[in-house]
């Protein structure tokens, strides 16, 4: 039976802990320096505090509204922007974000207005598009661009950047990062620039990592699901050393019946629109669990029992109990993916509890 409150995500400091210092030596090994992406926890202020304590000196953040609940609870870091941002957004980047990533102009041009009027210099980070089709400059834009914005007041241009992995699928390889060294070397020499950030990438690029013999010039990652989740990306396979259980989702059974597998009627389509199939194996011993597409990415939990999800409604989804012997009241657990994660911390109906230890 339950003691805490569901549905609930339980958070392991610890284990965020262990992960982060593991990942910090790891690819400090090679010079690389890592910010730790906030926007999958919400910028929880207890989750950054961990990062910055095992050796994250940067946190990044795609919300505004995230860098400065940070910023509020008293964090203290250098807080990267991690999404272009938006012209309507650029007062508040000025106010919260250090650093902001950016692949517009007129945006950057707006950050020189906001910050000459507050008497400050704003840095930024340029995103490279090589492949993977989310944002980026055209590289043989980028020469062009960067004189236009090496004449703004107000700016300081820190490092450039590239996106791998996240849109397109595209893998960070050695010929991808050969490419991102030589394009930093190249605008160094051409604008007298000395670039502080070579970011290339974020956490698909462990297996490059591993298996590179130089680095190149890469010199930062932006880590988020290999310290939370202790995977790397591309494959979903689990990184030596790491905890893969840092985030354990438990919600409750809240019926429990033998009913038919396959629901009796004329079959229209369901709640999101969609006419769904049921497999047909007779009486089905049928739980349902009080949390639905609402509060989760249902598609990305991953049961610790030996049971089935069925399927999900707003509220509600429905699992097969097979052999476990569920009763109403019973608690029932989940490890994560990316996006269950990412959803689960977001809902405001799912009650974060942390945990100290191991």
């Amino acid at each position: 039976m339950i003691h805490l409150v569901t549905p609930r995500i339980e958070i392991n400091l610890a284990k965020i802990a262990h992960n982060t210092a593991k990942l910090v030596e790891l690819y400090g090994s090679k010079h690389i320096s890592l910010m730790g992406v906030t926007k999958t926890v919400c910028g929880a202020p207890q989750i950054a505090t961990v990062l910055l304590d095992h050796g994250i000196q940067m946190l990044a953040d795609s919300k505004l509204l995230n860098l400065q609940k940070m910023r509020d609870a008293g964090i203290k870091a250098n807080f990267v922007l991690l999404r272009s941002p938006a012209l309507s957004e650029v007062e508040a980047v000025i106010t919260h974000a250090d650093i902001s990533i950016n692949t517009e102009l007129a945006v950057i041009q707006k950050l020189s207005e906001v910050a000459l009027r507050k008497n400050t210099v704003h840095k930024v980070i340029l995103m490279i598009e090589m492949g993977d089709l989310r944002e980026g400059i055209l590289p043989e834009n980028l020469d062009a661009f960067i004189q236009k914005v090496l004449n703004l007041g107000g700016i300081n241009i820190v490092g450039i950047g590239v996106n791998f992995a996240c849109f397109g699928g595209v893998k960070p390889n050695e010929q991808k990062m050969k490419d991102l060294s030589i394009l930093a070397s190249e605008i160094e020499t051409k604008f007298s620039l000395a670039l502080c950030y070579i970011s290339g990438g974020n956490s698909a690029n462990y297996n490059w990592f591993m298996t590179t013999n130089d680095v190149g010039r890469v010199n930062n990652l932006r880590l988020g699901e290999s310290i939370y989740l202790g995977r790397e990306t591309l494959d979903r396979v689990a990184i030596p050393e790491l905890y893969t259980d840092a985030f354990t989702f438990v919600t409750e059974v809240i019926e429990l019946k033998v009913k038919p597998s396959v629901p009796y009627g004329e079959i229209g389509q369901n709640a999101f629109g969609i006419f769904p199939h049921f497999e047909d194996r007779g009486q089905m011993t049928r739980a349902i669990l009080g949390v639905g597409n609402q509060d989760v990415l249902v598609a990305g939990l991953q049961p610790t029992l030996d049971i089935e999800i069925i399927g999900s409604s707003s509220d509600h989804t429905v699992i097969d109990a097979k052999e476990n012997n569920l009763k109403v009241g019973d608690e029932v657990t989940f490890n994560l993916n990316y996006g269950a994660l990412l959803s689960l911390m977001t809902s405001p109906y799912v009650y974060k509890k942390y945990i100290d230890t191991i």
